[in-house]
């Protein structure tokens, strides 16, 4: 099979990129290291990128200024690539660029992605969407700009290559991506682990509320709409608090619940070892990985609660290793 990507781009000059709602750094590695390849290697095409309020701490990302936060009506082109999004319905209120688009690709790693685009390259074995693009560009064009983006992705969807799904290739990949002289370990620190005071407090507070459940398989955390009000805290405040709870000795799994819109709950889930955590974000609508997904749950934090570790209880049940 040939490359999907450059067939895609062959008589297609108007083209728009999107990556999934609230993206994590994989959606915004990927998609921005997908942007910067195409304006300088392929200058004679027109090329946008769509993405629903990236966080402020990938701005040292080239191109990042340059990302389209607000859907423009009676936008259509050539074509629109999906880049890290499992489902149509994660591309937010930028669909209609990819409904009325006149060709589709996707290219993806979500195992629960049924192939939606007219092409697609969905790779669930690879650790990031990030890895699955590395492949597809050519070595000699990747700049450092577009390698700092890729390797932003990888490290996010890797845990800094901690998770089960980093491989050989992926490190293969990391490798290469150090060797064009991007700063690896600053951006390790400062996209990853550094945190600003709004941050370090949500941090505090899931930790305080946090409870040991199901014999101590499980830690949940639940932050309240007010918690985060209380605090100036938004959505992207969040982030990093799940990787934190999965740490915690002696737990299989992590569940951190924050309510953004009132009456409704992002879920995020980790597990260490064995437990299928993509499985019950999907039975909710959500999806992810076998160690890393997330789900929306609607209603007030105690029906969440309940549903959720109702959820995570027959999942551990079903899954938990007989010892």
């Amino acid at each position: 099979m040939g490359n999907i990507l450059i067939s895609a781009l062959e008589n297609r000059e108007n083209i728009v990129l999107l990556g999934h709602l609230h993206p994590d750094g994989d959606a915004i590695g990927s998609t921005l290291g997908l942007y910067n390849y195409l304006k300088e290697n392929y200058p004679e095409k027109k090329v946008d990128l769509y993405l629903d309020d990236p966080a402020k701490k990938f701005s040292y990302l080239a191109g990042f200024e340059e990302i389209r936060t607000e859907y423009e009506e009676g936008r259509t082109y050539d074509l629109c690539i999906s880049l890290d999004s499992s489902d149509t319905e994660r591309l937010g209120v930028f669909l209609p660029y990819f409904e009325t688009a006149a060709h589709t690709l996707c290219i993806d790693h979500h195992r629960t992605n049924p192939g939606f685009a007219d092409e697609n390259l969905v790779v669930p074995e690879a650790s990031s969407c990030a890895e699955v693009l590395f492949g597809l560009l050519d070595g000699e064009k990747i700049s450092r700009c577009t390698a700092e983006c890729i390797y932003t992705g990888i490290i996010h969807d890797t845990g800094v290559f901690k998770y089960s799904s980093t491989s050989r290739a992926t490190m293969d990949a990391a490798g290469f991506l150090m060797e064009k002289g991007i700063p690896f370990g600053d951006i390790i620190d400062g996209s990853f682990y550094r945190r600003n005071f709004v941050q370090n407090k949500m941090l505090g507070i899931a930790l305080l509320k946090s409870r040991r459940i199901l014999d101590g398989d499980c830690m949940i955390s639940v932050v309240t709409r007010n918690n985060m009000e209380d605090n100036g805290a938004g959505p992207q405040d969040m982030d990093g608090i799940i990787d934190q709870m999965r740490n915690t000795d002696g737990i299989e799994c992590a569940v951190l619940l924050y309510e953004g819109k009132e009456g409704e709950f992002k879920a995020s889930l980790r597990s260490n070892h064995w437990l299928d955590v993509s499985a019950i974000a999907q039975s909710y609508g959500g999806g992810g990985h076998i160690r890393a997904a997330g789900c929306t749950l609607r209603g007030d934090a105690d029906t969440v609660t309940a549903v959720i570790t109702n959820a995570v209880a027959e999942a551990i049940k079903k899954d938990k290793p007989n010892v």
